[in-house]
Order: C-alpha cells, then sequence, then structure tokens
C-alpha cells in the first residue's frame, strides 16, 4: 500500500476558546496609495502598542491605519525591516492586547499551526488551519513553509502554534496554482522590538523572496523546476545547494526526486535516506522512498518507509 501526501495530512481540532481570544489581538491594515488606490493586509499585536505586519503591505502608500472593531486608528510611527518583510507599527492607547511570542526553533516538521487573517478582506479574521511542510533556516532563523493556504489581505498574518504562541507571519507565496505558502519568523520580529520608530515608510530594501530569482535563497529557485519535473534543473540547483549546505534535508529530498526522476534508482535511494536521516518527519521524503522502493521490488524497504507515514499519519490528527 503506498500512501499520498496529500491523504496523509488531517487538521488537528483547533481549540475554539483560543482561536476566540487571539482574534482579539489580528487587525486588518489598510493603505492609501498616492494614486487613490486601497491596499489590504493583516497584522498582529505583538507589544502593548505596536502592530507586526508586512512592509509590502506598506509599500508605495501615502497612509496607513489599522480597523478592529469598526474603529480605525493611524500609527505615530514605524520600525521597519524591509529585507525580511516585516514592519512594527507604533501607536498611542491602542488598547489591544498583545499576543505570546514563541519560537520557530521549536518547530518541527508536521506540527499543527494555524493562522488568523483578513485574506480577500473579509469584515470579520478568518482562521485557516494547516501543519509544517518545511523549515528553512535562512538569517538566523527559520523560515516556515505550511499548507496554510493564503490569498491577496492575508499579508502579515500571525501563524500561531497549537499552544497559541506566535510563531510566524504568512507572507509570500510561490506562482502557479500548486503554490507553497511562506512564513517569516518571529525572531525577526523580537530583533524590532527594541528598535527606535521613525515616521518614515520609505523602502529602503527589496524583500529577499522578490529579489531576482538567481539571488533568490536555494529553496525558492528549486520549486517551479519541480514543480514542472524539470529534473536536469532541479538536480543541478541541488547539487549547488548542497555544496553550500551539506546538512540541509531539503537539498537531499531534491536531489533524490530528480535522481529519480531521470531513473537513478540507487543514488536517489541514498539521497532519500540521507533526507530522512537529517529530518526523521519529513513527509514527501518517506512518500517517495516508499514509491522508489516499490518500483525497485524492495519490500522491506517499502515496509519500513510506509510505517513511518502511518506513524506521521498519527501524528498528524
Amino acid at each position: 500500500m503506498l500512501f499520498s501526501t496529500s491523504a496523509l495530512v488531517a487538521h488537528a481540532e483547533l481549540d475554539h476558546e483560543l482561536v476566540y481570544r487571539l482574534k482579539a489581538s489580528v487587525v486588518k491594515v489598510h493603505s492609501m496609495t498616492q494614486t487613490g488606490g486601497h491596499g489590504v493586509g493583516s497584522g498582529v499585536v505583538v507589544a502593548p502598542d505596536t502592530v507586526a505586519t508586512n512592509c509590502h503591505v506598506l509599500a508605495n502608500s501615502s497612509g496607513v491605519s489599522v480597523s478592529k472593531f469598526g474603529d480605525s486608528v493611524s500609527p505615530v510611527g514605524m520600525v521597519a525591516d524591509w529585507k525580511h518583510d516585516i514592519c512594527l507599527l507604533k501607536f498611542q492607547y491602542l488598547e489591544l492586547p498583545p499576543v505570546k511570542l514563541g519560537t520557530t526553533a521549536a518547530l518541527h516538521y508536521g506540527d499543527a499551526v494555524f493562522s488568523i487573517g483578513f485574506p480577500g478582506g473579509p469584515p470579520k479574521p478568518q482562521t485557516i488551519a494547516g501543519h509544517v511542510k518545511a523549515l528553512y533556516p535562512y538569517d538566523d532563523s527559520l523560515i516556515v513553509r505550511t499548507d496554510a493556504a493564503f490569498i491577496m489581505g492575508a499579508s502579515g498574518s500571525p501563524t500561531f502554534n497549537q499552544t497559541g504562541e506566535l510563531v510566524a507571519l504568512s507572507t509570500f507565496k510561490s506562482p502557479g496554482k500548486q503554490a507553497y505558502f511562506y512564513s517569516v519568523p518571529v525572531e525577526w520580529i523580537q530583533t524590532l522590538l527594541g528598535k527606535q520608530a521613525s515616521n518614515s515608510i520609505q523602502a529602503d530594501a527589496t524583500p529577499f523572496w522578490d529579489l531576482p530569482l538567481n539571488e533568490r535563497p536555494f529553496w525558492m529557485q528549486v520549486v517551479i523546476p519541480y514543480q514542472n519535473s524539470d529534473w536536469p534543473a532541479v538536480e543541478q540547483i541541488a547539487r549547488t545547494w548542497l555544496s553550500q549546505q551539506a546538512e540541509a534535508a531539503e537539498a537531499h529530498f531534491y536531489l533524490a526526486s530528480a535522481l529519480h526522476g531521470q531513473g537513478h534508482l540507487a543514488a536517489a535511494q541514498q539521497a532519500y535516506l540521507q533526507a530522512t536521516t537529517l529530518e526523521p518527519n519529513y513527509l514527501e521524503a518517506w512518500s517517495g522512498l516508499a514509491l522508489l522502493a516499490q518500483q525497485s521490488a524492495q519490500p522491506s524497504l517499502q515496509a519500513e518507509a510506509e510505517r513511518h507515514l502511518q506513524q506521521l499519519a498519527s501524528q498528524t490528527q
């Protein structure tokens, strides 16, 4: 029996009382452009009189405000990290409760998470449940990829762990219908909390995820070739990635997938095994290994891979 990764994903039941309390700290962010346009994003109160959101929500705006319970209020200052796409809006007398800050370092592949925000700009915040699909080391922290999908209006939505601690902000996604959804870490918010606010909303850097493709992290460069089954391109990116980060489980997985797709089963098997050794909860790597074992008539390896898949399925329920 083989498992599809989608069939293995089951969302944990959310604590509705916890979600209700957290919604009190989530705001809708409004930006007014110089041409009279209106943009919408999401934000979360992370300290007294302080809302965290994505800087790209505020880019090219002539004015910013947040709304909650029908009231609208404008910030008196801002602390910006445009490269990492995190902006802290500073207020006077905001009177909304801050959330508890967690850490991405405590997350694991498969952990249940949920986001609260305004995807599509509804009047009330919406909750989207998901799981951690990948963790990518970047600039002394971890970018979090989840399957909690989001659309315009959700940028800046807080991503929480199951105990209601803020771990990340929903920020960007890959192109295409089978998009990957990424959140930037709470640690970058914590770095900004002690910094002096200014009155400027002028961008001073391009977000790292919006750089030219060859300047983006490898885990971004590889997505479209992988989804298009362009295995030579995936292999090239994965090998370059491994030359710089030899212990990256994700790089080993993409190399395994590329080799598997090109029929190099023995080498692919070793790469899958390396990925699962480095990251034992790596669902896609175990699934790839199970399929390879079936194709190469290795019943004991197939049984081991499927056992791990069953264990991971039980952990996500």
